[in-house]
Parts: C-alpha cells; sequence; structure tokens
C-alpha cells in the first residue's frame, strides 16, 4: 500500500501533461467554434417540445440569440484553456457551459460529448497549467517542471475505462453476428475512397467487428507496456481514422487517440522537442530549459530525486483526501456503465442503462410511432412530426422514455385546451439491427397513468424477432 501511494505522489515531469491541456484544448475549440457558426443546438428552438434527461427536465434554451452566444464564450473559454490563461475559472465556465448544452435535448446525446464532460471535470483538479501556460507565466506560485503522478494517472483510468468498457459491450450476440455494422457498411459502399471499399464486404466487416473487440480489451491493457505502446498506438490511428471517414462522431477519435499519448513517459515532448531539433539544426544546445514560462530556478535538474519521483512522500490528510476522490470517482465509472446488467430486458431494446455507458454503435433501430388521444369521449390521431423535427421524430420512436416523454406532452397539450380525462396510447413498430418490424409499445397501455420511473420492460412487448443472415445461434 506504501508502494501504491509514494507511487502515485511522486513527482514527475508535467511536459506531457501540459501537452494534453494544449490539445485538449484545441479540440475543444474546435468543437466549439462548429457550434458557434452551424449551431446545431440552435434547432432546438425549433420543435414545440425537447426530450428531457430524468431530473434535469427545469433546462431550457436561452432566448433568442443566446445559445449563439452561450458558443462564443465557450469558444473564448476554450482558447483560454488551450494556452493556461485563468485555466481554472476558464475551464469551470466551459464545464457549466458544455454541460447545459448536453442536457438540452436527450435527442441529442452522443457518447463522446459525455466523454468530454468527465475529462473537465477531471482536468478541473488536475495541475495542468503549471506549465507552459500564460498562467505559470504571470505567477511564480503555479509554475512548476513537476506535478504528482496521480495527476496523469487519474486521467489514463478514466481513459482505460471507456475503452475496455467499449469492447466488453461488443460482447454481445447481434455484435458478433457482424450487425449493426454490416447494416451500416452496405449502405456506405459508395462514395468513398477505393482503399476502404474492402471494408464494406464480409471479410472487411468481420475484421472491423472483432477487431474492435481485440483493440479495447487487448489493446487497452497493453498502452501500459512500452515494447507494445507504438503498435498499439499505430493500430488506434487506423481505427479512429476509419471511424472518421464513415461514421460522423466528432471529435471523439482524435480525442481518444491523442490521449492515448499520455501513456508514453511524461517527458516525452520535451524529448520529442530535442529529437526534433537535432534534425533540424546542426548547431546551438539542445534541450536548455524553457526561458519565460519557467525560469530555470523553478526547474529541477533532470537528475533530481524529484524530477524523477524517487524521493519519498510523506503521508498527509491531503494526499489521504485525493486518494479517496480518486477512488469515489473511479468507482463510479465502472459502476455506472454496469447498471444495464443487473437491470432486466435486452438493453438495445428497452434502452434502460444505455446511456453513460459507452455502448457505442451496437444498434441501429427505425421504426414508426403514431400516437392516439382521448379526451371527452373524442379521439384524435397525432403524428409526432406535427411536433418535433426529422432528428427527434427518428430517435424518439425507439426509445421508450422518449415515447413517453411525448406522451406527457400531448396530455399537458389537450389540458391546456380546456379537455379532461385525457388518455394517450401510442401505436409503435420497431427494428432492431436489421430485424423485421414488431410491435414495440403495448398497444393499451396508457402513457398518462405510468410513471417515467418504471422500468421500460413493463411497457414493452417482448422482442421475438430473430437476427437476419447470423453468422452464429447463441
Amino acid at each position: 500500500m506504501n508502494s501504491l501511494f509514494q507511487q502515485l505522489f511522486k513527482r514527475v515531469d508535467a511536459s506531457s501533461l501540459a501537452a494534453f491541456r494544449v490539445g485538449f484544448g484545441a479540440l475543444l475549440l474546435f468543437n466549439s467554434i462548429n457550434n458557434l457558426f452551424l449551431c446545431p443546438t440552435c434547432k432546438n428552438l425549433e420543435p414545440d417540445m425537447l426530450f428531457k434527461y430524468h431530473h434535469f427536465e427545469w433546462v431550457v434554451p436561452w432566448p433568442g440569440i443566446g445559445l449563439w452566444i452561450h458558443w462564443g464564450v465557450m469558444a473564448v473559454c476554450a482558447f483560454a484553456i488551450m494556452v493556461g490563461y485563468r485555466y481554472t475559472i476558464a475551464l469551470f465556465i466551459f464545464t457549466l457551459g458544455f454541460t447545459y448544452s448536453f442536457l438540452l435535448d436527450q435527442a441529442e446525446y452522443l457518447n463522446h460529448y459525455y466523454m468530454v464532460i468527465l475529462f473537465c471535470v477531471v482536468m478541473l483538479f488536475v495541475p495542468a497549467n503549471c506549465k507552459w501556460s500564460y498562467d505559470a507565466r504571470r505567477g511564480s506560485r503555479i509554475a512548476s517542471a513537476t506535478v504528482p503522478y496521480w495527476s496523469i494517472v487519474v486521467l489514463l483510468a478514466q481513459l482505460e475505462i471507456i475503452l475496455i468498457f467499449a469492447g466488453i459491450v461488443k460482447l454481445n450476440a447481434d455484435w458478433l453476428n457482424l450487425e449493426p455494422l454490416r447494416i451500416w457498411m452496405h449502405a456506405r459502399r459508395d462514395g468513398y475512397p477505393p482503399f476502404f471499399t474492402w471494408l464494406t464486404g464480409d471479410l472487411g466487416i468481420t475484421i472491423g467487428a472483432y477487431g474492435a473487440i481485440a483493440l479495447h480489451l487487448l489493446g487497452a491493457p497493453l498502452l501500459f507496456f512500452k515494447w507494445a505502446r507504438p503498435w498499439v498506438l499505430a493500430a488506434y490511428a487506423v481505427f479512429h481514422l476509419v471511424n472518421h471517414t464513415v461514421f460522423s462522431i466528432g471529435i471523439f477519435p482524435w480525442f481518444t487517440w491523442f490521449a492515448s499519448f499520455l501513456f508514453f513517459k511524461p517527458d516525452w515532448p520535451i524529448r520529442l522537442r530535442d529529437k526534433f531539433r537535432r534534425r533540424t539544426s546542426s548547431s546551438g544546445p539542445v534541450g536548455q530549459p524553457e526561458k519565460g514560462i519557467l525560469e530555470s530556478s523553478t526547474r529541477p535538474d533532470a537528475s533530481s530525486n524529484v524530477l524523477h519521483g524517487t524521493a519519498s512522500v510523506a503521508l498527509s490528510a491531503k494526499h489521504v483526501l485525493i486518494m479517496a476522490l480518486m477512488i469515489l470517482w473511479l468507482s463510479s465509472q465502472v459502476l455506472v456503465p454496469m447498471r444495464n446488467w443487473f437491470i432486466p430486458g435486452n438493453v438495445a431494446w428497452t434502452e434502460d442503462g444505455h446511456r453513460f455507458s459507452w455502448r457505442m454503435k451496437l444498434r441501429s433501430k427505425s421504426g414508426v410511432a403514431i400516437f392516439h388521444v382521448s379526451a371527452d369521449d373524442q379521439k384524435w390521431t397525432v403524428h409526432p412530426k406535427e411536433h418535433l423535427n426529422a432528428r427527434q421524430v427518428r430517435k424518439m420512436s425507439c426509445i421508450p422514455d422518449m415515447i413517453w416523454q411525448f406522451g406527457q406532452f400531448l396530455e399537458q397539450e389537450w389540458q391546456r385546451e380546456g379537455y379532461s380525462d385525457v388518455t394517450v396510447t401510442v401505436e409503435s413498430y420497431c427494428s432492431l439491427n436489421g430485424r423485421d418490424r414488431q410491435l414495440f409499445f403495448k398497444p393499451d397501455l396508457d402513457l398518462t397513468t405510468v410513471s417515467r420511473d418504471e422500468r421500460a420492460v413493463n411497457w414493452l412487448v417482448e422482442l421475438t424477432q430473430p437476427l437476419k443472415n447470423p453468422l452464429w445461434n447463441f
């Protein structure tokens, strides 16, 4: 236990953490500028209702041009994070703002948005601005050539949890039978470079499906080993390049690949810089201490025990608190994705426990939902497109709690018109991973009489349609 404590709190070179902050901030800046000019979230002003996460129904869009202003402020904060100017304040504002935009509409859920929030929270507690930052230039109290190793370990652990769970969740019958990857790749047979064409064939799809499992379950742990690291990073580079080319998943592939460089020794940016200087210049000193941001007096000699982390660290109340917070945070990151293991029903069908579990690209669902409203001896048929945008309609059709929310919306609409004793039922059919469509919701279920806290399995018709053209029978 003491050995683990000494490893976590030893001092190591701050270069790796500083480089991660710069790259992280740059990706956040790119995402914020994209939202500022394209403003995909601004369409949240268009539909009659937004789908809300449970307990966050109070989150509403800014009025008028508020969302454009919001993303402008976010871009400024992201730039401040990148250059390390008022780092903690900028990151805190960015985290709140990004979480707000994430919570606006449940139909916009993406795993990489959730991932950004998690890393923002972790980065709030690590001294990523102690080097190569304006904060370090301005204040000697912040400037430091070293950081405690736990500040890198917690980021590595967060990344490992995401990667490993992304592999574990693929150990299901549909993915092992190449679905839904086969559906998506067959739909992308045209319009891509020739060297991607083979991916749309059965051999390429099989390699992709099973290779993704191996890369996450074997490759992610192998990043800890020096001999395997370059090969795994190369494999991840190919994997993320294919993901970026075939799927629209924003900054996710670039962030996860760049974050993997944290597995190298903490001084890797310095060694890379010095190697580059040796190749580009045949004169002048190489590897001199940085000037300006860190004065030479704040940077320990490379041979010192502090920089190499061999100095003994005495236990204090602060160290105990840091360790306790790390254990609590990382335990929650493991337990939250596991919750669907203990919920009855097929998670791809019921969606109970799907979100926040790194279940990426595991289901392709299409369906139709038509609502029937009855009140005061009158009946109406409602098509969701009358109230929602196209993305919301597509998402809602096969996601139970979104169907439930739309039912509540219709009840409130009719009550506002003065009707009483309103009942809402839904006629819905859904297809999962290429199966034939089947009845989804129980057709006689009155959506106004059930609680959102109920398990969706109680609302749904059991999935009975078999997978088409399976490789294996499980």
